[in-house]
């Protein structure tokens, strides 16, 4: 006889919402299966599961990407390299998004500067001097 949990297990176990784990099983990243009564029973790995997505969400990882992982793992092949090849694009991915945040920055910067010595003068219309300086073709 297998042993199977409740969906009220389960949610207390992990500390997640029954919705969340409703919403994860909608996904695909985890299973269940229906008693006679109606109730959703979930295999004894469950746990393990919602702490490995968990895990995986706390570095950075998308349910989707989540799902991709789970589903080679479940194949019966060991998904690392998977892993490794979604970390590298998010690490740069994020190094992307540093050099842009530092270039609007540095813009950022000189408008600032360049505000503090020309005192631009408001002209009729204008809402803010400073603004409207500001050129939309950058």
């Amino acid at each position: 006889m297998t042993v199977r949990v409740k969906i009220g297990e389960v949610a207390k176990q992990t500390g997640l919402a029954v919705g969340a784990i409703r919403y994860y099983e909608s996904l695909g990243l985890l299973t269940s299966a229906r008693g006679s009564n109606g109730y959703r029973y979930y295999p004894p790995d469950t746990v393990h599961q919602i702490q490995f997505i968990k895990k995986a969400q706390a570095i950075g990882f998308s349910l989707e990407e989540i799902g991709e992982v789970l589903n080679l793992h479940d194949k019966g092949d060991i998904p690392c390299g998977l892993v490794q090849s979604l970390l590298q694009e998010k690490i740069d991915q994020l190094g992307r998004q540093i050099k842009q945040m530092t270039e609007f920055k540095t813009e950022l910067e000189d408008y600032r500067d360049h505000w503090a010595l020309s005192q631009p003068q408001p002209q009729p219309g204008d809402i803010c001097p400073l603004i409207e300086t500001v050129s939309l073709n950058q």
